[in-house]
């Protein structure tokens, strides 16, 4: 682990990979070093915000004596969202994994997914954990505008949109579940460490 000061409020955590981040998060989120406000996880960095009387050197030393638990919490929130799968990419995806279709979706729904963190747009979770045959590439071209309330899949993450906006993923379906409100407290209905678990309906 490397690790930055960015300025005297917050330090990044430099990591191998996601898998270490999230176990990295997971303890901290547990059980956060005094004065810690914030934890920011990446695909390989995790930002880390404190206020005084925490010192960059007193957060640092309290990050690197960290010991992560194998497997992470198990406390985490789980979530349910319902999906209609007639995705725009839903065939690519098929012939992609060679899996049938319908295959595919019972590997979407049979996996507890998990948020390991939040990025692109406001309430956008990046998830994990799902079936490996999923790992599907980005589309070659992205999409100007893709639906809110799109679910899709990219390099080994599933995702929802939370509102209209750009995107390259591969969609396989969509839902009715709102993922950002801002009336709402958190707005973000995922955030990292929430498990997800994907429904069917018709």
């Amino acid at each position: 682990m490397h690790v930055r000061h960015c300025g005297g409020s917050a330090l990044l955590a430099e990591l191998d990979g996601l898998d270490e981040v999230v176990a990295l998060y997971d303890a901290l989120a547990e059980h956060p070093p005094a004065g810690v406000t914030d934890i920011v996880p990446a695909a390989r960095t995790l930002l880390v915000r404190f206020e005084p009387p925490a010192t960059p050197q007193s957060v640092e030393a309290a990050v690197r004596a960290v010991r992560p638990a194998p497997g992470g919490r198990t406390g985490a929130c789980e979530v349910r969202i319902p999906v209609v799968y007639d995705g725009a990419d839903l065939a690519d995806v098929a012939a992609l994994t060679g899996l049938p279709a319908r295959d595919v979706v019972a590997a979407h729904t049979g996996t507890l997914w998990t948020v390991a963190f939040c990025g692109f747009a406001p309430g956008f979770g990046y998830l994990t954990g799902g079936d490996a045959r999923l790992a599907v590439p980005r589309r070659a071209e992205s999409r100007v505008r893709v639906p809110a309330g799109s679910v899709a899949l990219a390099a080994g993450f599933s995702a929802v949109y939370p509102r209209e906006s750009p995107g390259g993923w591969q969609l396989i379906g969509r839902t009715d579940a709102v993922v950002w409100d801002l009336a709402a407290d958190p707005p973000a209905l995922l955030r990292p460490g929430t498990r997800v678990r994907f429904t069917e309906v018709t």
